[in-house]
């Protein structure tokens, strides 16, 4: 069997046409290279198959090329999706990811965080909510002066950057399309009642109505935690009541997929009889039938902005950056799919 030679960083540069100090730029995420040298050394460097040493990359660099994730959310999908994207473009900016699941027991939590830090030297974590909002865990990341960015927080906006969505514009406008559809009698199911974005949401959703000077009965809003069994728990309540609401508005997908199995198990058509709409467009939205009308939550994008944030260097003084420019906010756009229709 030949064995095929290991490309090396020269190789890259003569093939490129630059000097092995500009190839080891472009691969440290130098912000200083152009884009056109930066895509064409990138370019080459995946034609050949090179791979850095990454023992040598680390001690030029000062860095670990590892980057922390801590999560503890209920719904599936959503983490799913957020680490895949995570992953991903980790793996095409040289970097790895090591992801930890948040104990429910703080304490716990904490040893795993410093024990992350200690073994593995994290250039940067990125803490999912509701792990963004827990003061304990970020006050163990500024002690250890490790930077962090967080996603969807609620508080302490000030702290680090963060990257979130305008979830109240987002439920205020989803409900208002649901009126304009000609509902009246809707339901919401709220998330959960740790993280803040439930808060917004349920917010958008009753401000809705109030613009619209619709009253909602209090059995039209249950309480749920982002998952698909407390969705099921909320949709037999809310579809055993008498008069039933038009439409439900489940705080995330994972709720709204629940809702429609309820509906069906007690022969209400979705969405001749009931529109389910839900928030977050996971995969979930679209592997159910019907397909469920929901906000777009640009998980992928948000995934990527965050490990850019750190791989671009952008996050290394942190403690220096101006509120405007810790605040990263991304659009959202409602999907109409089959789960919900006018009112005929």
């Amino acid at each position: 069997m030949v064995k095929v030679k290991k490309a090396r960083i020269q190789d890259v540069a003569l093939e490129a046409g630059v000097s092995m100090m500009t190839v080891s730029r472009v691969l440290n995420q130098d912000p200083k290279v152009s884009d056109s040298t930066r895509s064409k050394v990138l370019a080459v460097a995946e034609q050949l198959q090179y791979r850095p040493n990454e023992s040598a990359r680390r001690l030029a660099s000062n860095k670990s090329y590892l980057i922390g994730l801590l999560y503890d959310n209920p719904s599936d999908a959503y983490i799913s999706q957020f680490l895949l994207s995570a992953l991903k473009s980790c793996r095409t900016k040289g970097f790895h990811l090591v992801v930890d699941e948040a104990d429910k027991n703080i304490e716990k939590t904490l040893q795993s965080v410093k024990d992350l830090i200690n073994e593995t030297k994290v250039d940067g974590m990125i803490l999912l909510p509701p792990v963004c909002e827990q003061k304990e865990i970020i006050d163990c990341l500024q002690d250890a002066n490790v930077p962090f960015v967080r996603v969807a927080p609620d508080s302490q906006l000030t702290i680090s950057p963060y990257i979130c969505m305008d979830d109240y514009q987002a439920a205020f406008d989803l409900t208002e399309m649901l009126i304009k559809q000609g509902h009246n009698k809707i339901g919401h199911i709220i998330g959960d009642a740790n993280q803040g974005v439930s808060r917004l949401r349920y917010q958008g959703y009753l401000d809705a109505l109030r613009s619209n000077k619709i009253n909602t009965p209090p059995e039209y809003i249950e309480q749920g935690c982002f998952t698909y069994q407390s969705g099921m728990i909320a949709a037999k309540k809310m579809l055993a009541l008498k008069d039933k609401p038009s439409a439900i508005f489940a705080a995330n997908d994972d709720m709204a997929a629940a809702v429609i199995s309820i509906a069906q198990n007690q022969g209400i058509n979705v969405p001749n009889d009931l529109s389910v709409v839900g928030f977050d467009d996971t995969t979930l939205a679209t592997v159910v039938w019907p397909n469920i009308t929901t906000v777009r939550q640009p998980i992928d994008e948000m995934a990527k902005l965050a490990v850019s944030l750190f791989t671009t260097n952008k996050v290394k003084d942190f403690t220096d950056l101006k509120s405007n420019q810790l605040r990263n906010i991304l659009d959202f756009k409602i999907i109409q799919r089959e789960s919900s229709k006018p009112i005929e």
